[in-house]
Order: C-alpha cells, then sequence, then structure tokens
C-alpha cells in the first residue's frame, strides 16, 4: 500500500480533540492539490475524496479525449488509443476520469507531502490554542510543575500546553517541586513565530482578585462587588469591596468568622497580609479606611494635587506607614492620593527639608519615602528601626540622628 505514510499521518491527528472532521478533510485536501501543482502545474481538473477516520484517499484526473496526435495540454487532455485502455468504448470529445496513484507522485512527493500535512495540522492547532488562551487572559488556571529553569518555571496543563511561569510574576516566597499543581492568572498570549508563548502571574492585582470570585460565593454571585485590588506581592495587599444590598456586610462575608473565609486566600499566596475595607465614595472617609489599622485624628484633601494630609496621634503613625512603609503606600495607590502623615502637634516639630545644608537629598527622600517627613518622626524611632524601613546604611542614619539633635532639640 503506496499511502501507508499518509495513513499513519492520518491516525496521528484524527483523534486531536482540536480539530474537527471537516476542518482535517480541509487541509488534507489543501496539502494534497499542493502536490499536484507542483508535479502537473495545475490541479483544477483533479478531485480529491479523502476519509480522514479510516485513511482511506483518493485522486481522480479528469482529462477530454482528444484524437491521436492532437494533445496539446497533457494535463488537461488524453489521446483516443490511451483513453480506450482505460476503457475501450471513448470517443473523441467524452471525459475521461482516471485515478492518479500515489506512487505516480514519487517517493520524495510522498514524504515531502506527508511533513507538509504534520506542519499544517501544528499551524492550525498552534492557532487554536493562542485564541483559547486569549479567551481566557485574566481568568485563573491551573497546571502542574513541569520543569524548572533559573529564570522561569516551566507548567503543562492537562492537554499538554507549555504555559510560563516568569521568575518576576512569581510570589517572593513560592517554591516549586516537579509535579506541584500552581495557580494564577493567565497574563497574556504572544504568538512568537508558529508557537504561542502562554504567560501566567501570581503577582497581579486580577490573581487575588479572582481568587475572591472563587472563594467568597458572594462575589462570585455578584452580590459584593470588588472595587479595587492593590498588592505588594507576598507581603501585604488592600481590597476595596462595596455591597448594593444593605443587609449584607461586605467586609464581613469576605473574611469570614475568625477569618476562615480569607484564611484559604491567605495561604495561596504565601501568607499576604489582606485588608479588606468597605469601599464609600466619601473621600475623606475612604482614605481614612484605607490607613487601617491605624486610626486617624482630621484630613486636609487637596483635590487638584491629588495630596491628602492625615494627622495622627504619636502611638498610629508606624501603624499608618506600616512596616517598610507598605501600609501608607497601599494607601495611596488605593485611594489615587499622595498621602502625607503628621503628628499631632506638629508645629513643634520641624520639616526634614529644612536641614537640606546638612543632609544630602538623597538620604532626605530615602527617610521621606518610609513616611518620615519630620525630625521627631525620625528622632522617636529606634537606630535599629529605621535601618529596616529605610534603605540607608546604619552610620548614616546615625549621622542624621546626630544633627537633628543639635539643631532640633536645642
Amino acid at each position: 500500500m503506496e499511502n501507508i505514510a499518509l495513513i499513519e499521518s492520518f491516525s496521528e491527528f484524527k483523534d486531536d480533540k482540536l480539530i474537527d472532521r471537516v476542518t482535517l478533510m480541509a487541509i488534507l485536501e489543501d496539502v494534497f492539490r499542493s502536490a499536484l501543482k507542483k508535479k502537473y502545474g495545475d490541479d483544477d481538473n483533479f478531485d480529491i475524496i479523502v476519509n480522514p477516520d479510516k485513511g482511506d484517499l483518493e485522486i481522480w484526473r479528469n482529462r477530454v479525449v482528444v484524437a491521436d496526435g492532437e494533445v496539446e495540454e497533457p494535463n488537461q487532455e488524453i489521446s483516443l488509443s490511451e483513453a480506450r485502455k482505460i476503457e475501450p468504448d471513448f470517443e473523441v470529445g467524452e471525459d475521461v476520469s482516471e485515478e492518479v496513484k500515489l506512487v505516480d507522485l514519487g517517493r520524495r512527493a510522498i514524504l515531502a507531502l506527508r511533513q507538509n500535512l504534520i506542519s499544517k495540522i501544528h499551524e492550525h492547532d498552534n492557532t487554536i490554542i493562542y485564541k483559547q488562551f486569549k479567551d481566557l487572559v485574566g481568568e485563573i488556571y491551573t497546571a502542574e510543575v513541569h520543569h524548572i529553569r533559573h529564570r522561569a518555571v516551566i507548567l503543562l496543563d492537562d492537554e499538554g500546553n507549555e504555559i510560563v511561569l516568569p521568575k518576576d510574576k512569581q510570589i517572593p516566597s513560592d517554591f516549586f517541586r516537579k509535579g506541584d499543581n500552581v495557580r494564577g492568572v493567565i497574563d497574556s498570549v504572544e504568538l512568537k513565530g508558529a508557537k504561542p508563548t502562554i504567560i501566567m502571574s501570581r503577582t497581579s492585582p486580577l490573581f487575588l482578585e479572582k481568587l475572591f470570585e472563587q472563594e467568597i460565593p458572594e462575589v462570585f454571585d455578584g452580590l459584593i462587588t470588588i472595587k479595587n485590588v492593590v498588592r505588594i506581592p507576598g507581603e501585604k495587599a488592600k481590597v476595596a469591596v462595596d455591597s448594593y444590598d444593605d443587609r449584607i456586610d461586605p467586609v464581613g462575608a469576605c473574611v469570614g468568622m475568625k477569618g476562615s473565609r480569607i484564611h484559604g486566600i491567605v495561604r495561596e499566596l504565601g501568607n499576604e497580609n489582606i485588608d479588606v475595607i468597605n469601599y464609600t465614595n466619601n473621600l475623606q472617609l475612604y482614605i481614612t479606611r484605607s490607613l487601617s489599622p491605624a486610626r486617624v485624628t482630621s484630613i486636609k484633601i487637596d483635590e487638584e494635587t491629588k495630596r491628602a494630609e492625615v494627622i495622627l496621634k504619636p502611638e498610629e503613625v508606624s501603624k499608618a506607614i506600616g512596616r517598610g512603609g507598605h501600609n501608607i503606600r497601599l494607601a495611596g495607590q488605593l485611594t489615587g492620593y499622595e498621602i502625607d502623615v503628621f503628628r499631632e502637634g506638629a508645629e513643634e516639630d520641624v520639616e526634614l527639608r529644612e536641614f537640606s545644608d546638612e543632609i544630602e537629598g538623597w538620604i532626605i527622600d530615602e527617610f521621606s519615602k518610609a513616611g518620615l517627613d519630620t525630625a521627631k518622626s525620625i528622632l522617636e524611632q529606634e537606630v535599629e528601626d529605621l535601618v529596616k524601613r529605610t534603605d540607608l546604611e546604619e552610620e548614616t542614619i546615625k549621622d542624621v540622628i546626630r544633627i537633628l539633635r543639635e539643631e532640633f532639640e536645642e
């Protein structure tokens, strides 16, 4: 059987879930017509009958009978004597259908045809996979760790599709072993060459939002709306929630009794600290809630510059700023306002900028990033705490404290 190689090709793909029978037949016919065109110069007068389920294939060549010696187009015409070898009662002007055996195309052509077929099938598969995952961008997906590289973890799903989880889209505490199941959101899909590249993310705020949808029925049902999500992956997150049903406490529903509902989400995110707050259109109240667990004394808002000056009792300042400045940074991202923290009795304090003659600007900037804008805000802290909250060396911090004590406390 000269079409054995092609039958093997059919059996390779006929059970492929991504290809329906009609599409497969169209691909097969396209591949065969390309081969016929290459050999005969034209394929218009060929009928191709394909049964991919069984691997059956028939090619029929249609030509017109002409008198002996008058054949001008061998692919379109056949001499009377040649036609009568097929059927003895043919006459000039009649149509002749003759089956073309694959062996007539030549062994090399058959091998090339099979390679072309495989290439077309893979190309079709890749297009389908691209479209499939393009529709899944932003959705939670689970796949198994296949192998671990220095800059990425390669995952495989149940269909054998390869998904890439880059290092910068992993939570810092993530640790994976081969065979582990990993959840994340499909971040992007790119078609590089013929093969789609599928990127997963576990650091996206959307991952946290989708986990809420998956784990909290009221969010899934639309009874609770997630208004905004901000994250420092693996460290801290803030989620603003709202409900149009006054009977539902959105924060209580999301957190659950003693944190029972949110516990699974926290564990999934490597013990990321999640603050769930009630969303409100009242900007002062929204900023106050966003700075939780700190208690705010008063707020002054400048809507033009998108800045908010927040006054707190001295013991509340460190809570508002949070470890590494995470709390105040996320509160700013959540509300869209630059938040400046001031202690009560700030009139007795001095802005750190006033010491710019003695303290370099980049050092002042480092303190500001941690929410330390005044002399008192620094002098009230231990040196060890200041080292943790800033990127400054201990000796530099000690020099600053010395300058502040000399100039400010006197």
